[in-house]
């Protein structure tokens, strides 16, 4: 609000989060041109309806109950057009509001004042005239001394009106000055911390010195940081457009623990597979533009993340299998993946343990017999626990649907399911069983693959071992497969955003002639771990909680290991209380 009456500054930018503030500086900035520097004024809301909404709701009280501007504007009457819903004229201006939806209204009059509230909720184009901020910015260009306000929380990084404006601005973030150090800072989220499965518990770290700020410390620091010679810092070079950027942290509104509550509920539904509320927390809380998960991923880091163990000697932290076939017209590729979480809350870290590729006719018996061998098989882990597949996506799709229900029809009681994929915002596997359909006597489960397909894009990003991250074994069943060409197969499709009838949609899409099958699989066995509910807190009552002992990694590799007896010794040594039970969960 200084900022509007520097002569230097033309455009001023305000990235900001959601209830920070926004549209009361729009207000203020109203209020002060009517009263104090009279002119024409445009007010631009996302549609004509939100502009409707915003004078009736916050521009008539703000008048109504401000004596001064009270007197300025008539009183509305019938057939009066100078005190419209839209329109509100007064001695030596106006102010007039419109959509940016709407090009006759960005286009109908000189404006020297232009105030543009959420502008990353803007439409790409005004009818068929163009992007409505420029439509809007000639408007002022017979003013010598326009204004222009730019403000909005951020929307979809590529698409964001808010942060392509604020890149061009001098990049101002606001720095407070720590009460224990005195060292100025901008405060981020990643050094809000808190105890695992407590965000009740956050706190703010200091940057430099680690000491703890509770809520009132924090709003103290913002409260006098511009008396300490603090406050607002540019990091990038001023070139007429002033820009802020600021989100709820520096809010007195929000506490610590709120901040942290919302962030731990978008996170585990991410983990669930849906990223809405988490990109709706990166825009409304963090102030952030978010990133589409799939757009950024890479193969090459992930060669070298392998590890070394295989589908005989698994990892002993996997507590629960899943299996996937994907069917094309000359082989069966399947893929085997373990799981573990330390509970329901928590996202489960992810092994491969084999991908095999069965060359053959799909048409033909054998091939399936050798694919349910596959399924049936016991695979071991290093601390001596012999482990099944629990659930079988089977793809129905391409040329050999009808070989795909008769394998899955037999099988229904091992829990082979047969599955489809469809596109859109879905769950990840059918809440309901109407959710599913039957062919042929064959009960085909619709997934919510886009849905999924994000959950995994993400994962292959988690950058550190813990809940989330996928291991990549050395060897496997078939050869040669955990090469660069897997990788690209698992990172292959991408996601792209286009706009249908003016509105942006995600879809993922993959490059002509690129195999995926990698990927489609990893996507099938995340939809089959959420077939059922996973009991991990009673499965973990049957695994260790640290690495084996070598001894037993010994007895296991020779040639007379009995896993009965390895399995019973290792129980003993880790937990003695521990209890048999079958890992499939029955």
């Amino acid at each position: 609000m200084d900022e509007v009456n520097d002569p230097a500054i033309e455009t001023i930018v305000l990235r900001a989060s959601s209830q920070i503030g926004k549209t009361e500086m729009l207000l203020n900035i109203t209020g002060y041109f009517m009263h104090q520097d009279p002119c024409p004024i445009m007010l631009i809301e996302p549609t004509l309806d939100i502009a409707e909404a915003y004078s009736k709701d916050r521009l008539a009280p703000m008048i109504r109950d401000t004596a001064v501007l009270r007197a300025l504007i008539a009183e509305p009457r019938t057939r009066d057009g100078g005190n419209t819903l839209l329109h509100k004229q007064f001695r030596g201006g106006h102010v007039t509001l419109v959509g940016a939806n709407s090009p006759s209204g960005l286009a109908s009059r000189p404006i020297r004042v232009i105030l543009a509230d959420e502008i990353s909720r803007y439409l790409p184009s005004a009818g068929t005239e163009g992007n409505p901020l420029r439509l809007a910015d000639r408007r002022a260009t017979t003013f010598w001394n326009r204004k222009k306000i730019y403000v909005s929380s951020p929307g979809i990084l590529g698409l964001c009106n808010i942060t392509r404006e604020f890149e061009l601005s001098d990049q101002q973030f606001y720095h407070v000055p720590c009460h224990h150090c005195g060292r100025p800072q901008i405060m981020e989220f990643k050094q809000l911390r808190w105890d695992s499965g407590r965000p009740d518990s956050a706190h703010y770290i200091c940057v430099y010195c680690s000491a703890t700020w509770n809520d009132a410390q924090r709003i103290e620091a913002v409260m006098i940081a511009e008396d300490e010679g603090f406050g607002w810092s540019a990091t990038a070079e001023f070139r007429g457009v002033a820009g802020h950027s600021i989100w709820a942290i520096y809010s007195p509104w929000m506490t610590h623990a709120e901040i942290a509550k919302t962030y731990v509920e978008a996170k585990h539904a991410l983990d669930q597979g849906d990223p809405e509320p988490l990109k709706t927390w990166t825009n409304t809380i963090e102030g952030r533009a978010w990133v589409d998960v799939g757009q950024r991923a890479n193969p090459e880091p992930l060669v070298e993340r392998l590890e070394n163990y295989s589908a005989d000697s698994l990892p002993w932290q996997i507590l629960y299998l899943t299996a996937a076939i994907d069917t094309q017209d000359d082989r069966l590729e399947i893929k085997v993946v373990g799981w573990r979480a330390e509970n329901r809350m928590d996202p489960p870290e992810s092994w491969i343990v084999l991908h095999k590729i069965l060359y053959g006719d799909p048409a033909q018996t054998d091939l399936w017999t050798d694919a349910d061998e596959l399924l049936l098989r016991d695979y071991r882990t290093m601390d001596g626990r012999t482990l099944k597949v629990s659930v079988t996506a089977v793809d129905t799709g391409g040329h050999h649907a009808e070989s795909v229900y008769r394998f899955c029809n037999k099988r229904m009681a091992r829990r082979v399911y047969a599955i489809k994929g469809a596109p859109g915002a879905r769950p990840i596997w059918p809440a309901r069983a109407g959710a599913s359909k039957k062919y042929k006597g064959t009960k085909v489960f619709i997934l919510g693959v886009d849905t999924a397909k994000d959950a995994i894009f993400a994962r292959l990003k988690v950058a550190d071992q813990g809940p989330g991250y996928i291991h990549f074994p050395v060897t496997s069943d078939a050869s040669g497969v955990f090469d660069l060409k897997y990788f690209q197969q698992l990172t292959c499709e991408y996601v792209k955003t286009k706009f249908i009838r003016g509105h942006a949609v995600r879809e993922w899409f993959k490059p002509v002639g690129a195999r995926n099958e990698a990927f489609d699989l990893m996507v099938y066995n995340f939809a089959a771990l959420h077939a059922r509910t996973v009991p991990w807190e009673i499965l973990a009552r049957g695994a260790p909680t640290e690495p084996p002992p070598e001894s037993i990694i010994d007895d296991i590799k020779s040639p007379s290991f009995k896993p009965n007896t390895i399995v019973a010794r290792q129980r003993s040594q880790v937990n003695p209380r521990h209890t048999r039970f079958n890992v499939r969960g029955r």
